[in-house]
């Protein structure tokens, strides 16, 4: 628990993958951040099934563009945050999207998560990741469109 109560948050999470709903959460994210002088921890998860049952040349590959995507988003996070007067973060893992922004969320204690929704029509059945995390309820979760 954090010594004093604030009216508003102080640490705001949000996941970017390099989607145009990520990227849209993120502009979410730092606005929040920067109108609640909170300070904004941007995750990017390189998810290890992505590679699984491959060769060794084409996991190379996706993980080289997984690399690229990540410094892009590095690059961009990093500029904008003074430029927005925003304390902000980026954290890369490896790992299962979900479970590493759950793991993050906790360790940061952060007080709420902010994602981009799914634009994969199989969601509507089995349930997105902005699902999981908002039946997870240990913080809010705003999913951006």
């Amino acid at each position: 628990m954090r010594d004093q109560y604030r009216d508003g948050p102080d640490v705001l999470l949000v996941g970017v993958d390099g989607s145009d709903t990520s990227l849209r959460a993120g502009a979410y994210a730092a606005g929040m951040a920067r109108r609640q002088r909170a300070r904004l921890v941007c995750l990017f998860v390189r998810p290890y099934s992505a590679a699984a049952g491959m060769n060794a040349g084409a996991t190379l590959g996706i993980r080289e563009s997984y690399e690229s995507v990540a410094a892009e988003l590095r690059q961009t996070a990093e500029e904008q945050g003074p430029r927005l007067g925003i304390d902000v973060v980026f954290v890369e893992r490896d790992g299962n999207p979900y479970t590493e922004i759950v793991r993050l969320a906790g360790e940061i204690q952060a007080d709420a998560v902010i994602v981009g929704a799914s634009t994969k029509a199989g969601h509507r059945f089995v349930g997105s990741l902005a699902v999981h995390l908002v039946r997870a309820s240990r913080w809010p979760v705003t999913v951006v469109p």
